[in-house]
């Protein structure tokens, strides 16, 4: 099932961010998306999952199956990395843990207490949710934050296996992560103009 946005128009507190956004995605491809802080990438994430409501446009796609990763992990802290993966994949109805502890190489870790865990290796458990909730669609906000090189390999690898299996990602990334075969998305130009000057204006540029 194809992703389908035309003119969409995203808006935080009331103020126009982004105008015009419209893209395909088929199954099977990425979508990066780029632009500097405040640019618009989170709301236009939380958009596409149905977090909250576009000012305008449509979004063609089932948001019930989109797993939308944002800034915070969402870990127990009590729980062990097992217990955690464990959790999220019942939820979704899923039992088989053993391919996201591998992909993000948490197999040493697994009775380890997520409170216990370096920022990194908590990163890595987070993104190892994704691949236990079983949806086609993944739209993440900068994965890769607290990851080292090594890390951003796996979870580049992880992208592709989803990709590979007729899954789809949208990913706001300010670096290279070695997915070549993405679509680039350059949020710049959808600015919209006119709100975003008077914003400015009230704010003193604060979110930029």
């Amino acid at each position: 099932m194809d992703m389908r946005v035309k003119d969409l128009c995203v808006a935080r507190g009331g103020v126009a961010l982004l105008e015009g956004v419209s893209f395909t995605l088929a199954p099977g491809q990425a979508l990066i998306l780029r632009g500097p802080n405040g640019s618009g990438k989170t709301t236009l994430l939380r958009c596409l999952a149905g977090l909250q409501d576009p000012r305008g446009g449509e979004i063609g796609f089932d948001r019930e199956l989109a797993a939308y990763g944002a800034h915070a992990d969402g870990l127990k802290a009590q729980m062990s990395v097992t217990e955690n993966l464990t959790f999220w994949a019942a939820v979704h109805g899923l039992s088989d843990i053993a391919p996201a502890l591998a992909a993000f190489d948490l197999e040493a870790l697994r009775d380890r207490q997520a409170g216990m865990l370096s920022a990194g290796q908590k990163r890595r458990l987070g993104l190892a949710r994704m691949m236990v909730t079983g949806r086609a669609l993944w739209l993440l906000d900068e994965p890769t934050v607290s990851l080292d090189a090594a890390s951003v390999a796996l979870f580049a690898e992880a992208v592709r296996a989803h990709l590979a299996g007729g899954g789809m990602a949208v990913i706001a990334t300010h670096i290279d992560l070695g997915l070549p075969e993405a679509a680039v998305l350059d949020l710049g130009p959808l600015k919209a103009r006119a709100e975003m000057d008077d914003f400015d204006d009230a704010f003193g540029g604060a979110f930029l």
